[in-house]
């Protein structure tokens, strides 16, 4: 099992689906992990799961399309912590699915601030704290639609596949000049409530649990990876 004892972790999304999957396989695995969201409640609800284990969590609530929202979080665990271990982004916002022509532009725009702009901040205000880490490592949730765009899902994978560019762009920047580390990971068919919004005719037992994804990505952090990785996250990963 990967050893993250000592480690701090933030993650993003970790309200429910694969973030609170993530953010308690980190907590079983050792890390101190503070969880971020919206939600509140259900933030509390996962802390308490934490806590349950055996693991210890902290709750930062956020709206990550607040414009300062970032900056304050930043502020906050720099003022407990000295370093930051681990970033799992796993937040993200999907538009209504519809043609290109029928896309609302205000939906578009909640969409380019939530998955585009909130990747950006985050980098820009944690790449400080991750640099001070031993073995600093930031790992990115995408989507297949970011690289291989299909119809009506327009809105979403532009919004992706910036957000996926900028991640990539970074991790090339930091390879060479400094120690953190970047993995590009697709989740693939995951039973979530975003992937029941928009397959609703699906079988939700015809997926994955979240927890297979959230197991991966905390193995992957005990590995020596090259960064940027990437991979694709199968049913019997």
């Amino acid at each position: 099992m990967t050893d993250l004892a000592g480690q701090v972790a933030l993650v993003t999304g970790a309200s429910g689906g694969i973030g609170a999957a993530t953010a308690e396989a980190l907590a079983a695995a050792g890390a101190h992990v503070v969880l971020t969201g919206r939600d509140t409640r259900a933030l509390e609800a996962v802390e308490e799961r934490i806590f349950a284990a055996g693991g210890h969590a902290t709750i930062a609530p956020v709206d990550l399309a607040e414009a300062d929202g970032i900056a304050r979080l930043a502020q906050a665990i720099a003022g407990r912590w000295s370093a930051l271990d681990i970033l799992v982004h796993c937040a993200a916002t999907l538009p209504q699915l519809t043609p290109v022509t029928a896309i609302d532009q205000s939906t578009l725009s909640k969409a380019l601030t939530i998955n585009v702009l909130a990747t950006q901040a985050l980098i820009a205000q944690f790449d400080p704290l991750l640099r001070k880490a031993a073995d600093p490592r930031f790992l990115y949730l995408t989507t297949s639609v970011a690289t291989a765009p299909r119809a009506f899902w327009g809105a979403y994978a532009a919004s992706k596949a910036a957000a996926e560019t900028l991640v990539d762009c970074y991790a090339q920047e930091v390879r060479n000049a400094g120690k953190v580390r970047v993995g590009i990971i697709d989740p693939g068919a995951t039973r979530t409530a975003m992937r029941a919004k928009a397959y609703p005719g699906e079988d939700p037992q015809t997926v994955k649990l979240p927890s297979v994804v959230a197991e991966r990505m905390v193995t992957l952090l005990g590995e020596q990876f090259a960064s940027p990785h990437r991979e694709r996250v199968n049913q019997s990963s």
